[in-house]
């Protein structure tokens, strides 16, 4: 944990050196977390598991109704930024894809409600080897760090995926081709555009920890801000029908996600 040990001031730890935990020690606490993380783990899958209809019909292949949320809302707006999904064949290549496909699908949504619990045992694990001062500076770590997580995974479900969806279900390279999609391919799709949303929303506090160290300061962020609006623009004009409401929609967020690290690593950044 000595790398942490950099963000704050240090102080004396407990004098009694004897209550300092050994090699084997910390070997133990892992295991005991991690035993727990896959309870949770199970748990949850197990939960979404039994609710099999919900999961298929509202969650993995939800985008691709036309009643889903997200379209309804944009279609009131206007017949301009009304979009609907193509929806492609849809099918499976083994007799055993579609119980593998539940158990993947079931473990990815169980493993997102548990989230929190999942932070929880690792801050658990991590927090023992921090300084006094660090376990108050850090203090509600969990809570932004699940609420971060969420907030990030419910953008890539209702924003993300319904627009990349939209996209690729309708993009063909010619008319003598016609759409069609594994199953597996669009679960795959859904766990990448909301639990890689999700991790990317913790931006943030990766900032704030690197600013800490003195690596990422908000000069070079602000510098540098030009070229990630343009880099964020390209790939909301990508996953977006070619509309300027559908794009801002995507890009808006993820700007002010930028502008809130710059604040983050602005009171963060040592002073010289």
């Amino acid at each position: 944990m000595g790398i942490i040990s950099q963000f704050f001031s240090k102080v004396k730890r407990p004098e009694d050196e004897a209550q300092e935990m050994s090699f084997m020690d910390h070997i133990d606490a892992l295991r005991k977390h991690l035993f727990r993380i896959a309870l949770y783990a199970v748990a949850g899958t197990i939960l979404v598991f039994l609710n099999k209809n919900f999961l298929f019909d509202k969650i993995i292949l939800g985008p691709l109704h036309d009643d889903f949320p997200t379209y309804r809302f944009f279609c009131s707006l206007s017949e301009l930024t009304c979009i609907k999904p193509v929806r492609p064949q849809i099918f499976t290549r083994e007799l055993s894809e579609n119980l593998m496909i539940h158990l993947q699908a079931s473990f990815f949504v169980g493993l997102f409600l548990v989230s929190p619990l999942v932070f929880w045992e690792i801050w658990k694990f991590v927090s023992p080897g921090l300084y006094e001062n660090e376990r108050k500076a850090t203090k509600g770590i969990v809570f932004v760090l699940s609420t971060l997580f969420i907030i990030g995974v419910l953008f890539g479900f209702f924003v993300l995926a319904p627009f990349s969806i939209s996209f690729l279900s309708s993009y063909t390279v010619s008319d003598l081709v016609q759409s069609s999609a594994t199953l597996s391919s669009i679960v795959d799709v859904m766990v990448m555009f909301t639990f890689f949303t999700g991790l990317v929303f913790e931006l943030p506090l990766a900032v704030f920890f690197l600013a800490k160290l003195g690596i990422l300061g908000p000069e070079f962020m602000r510098t540098y801000r030009r070229h990630a609006f343009v880099i964020l623009a390209v790939v909301a004009a990508i996953i977006t029908p070619p509309d300027v409401v559908s794009m801002t929609v995507v890009l808006i967020p993820l700007a002010l996600l930028y502008e809130l690290s710059i604040v983050v690593a602005q009171r963060t950044y040592p002073k010289e």
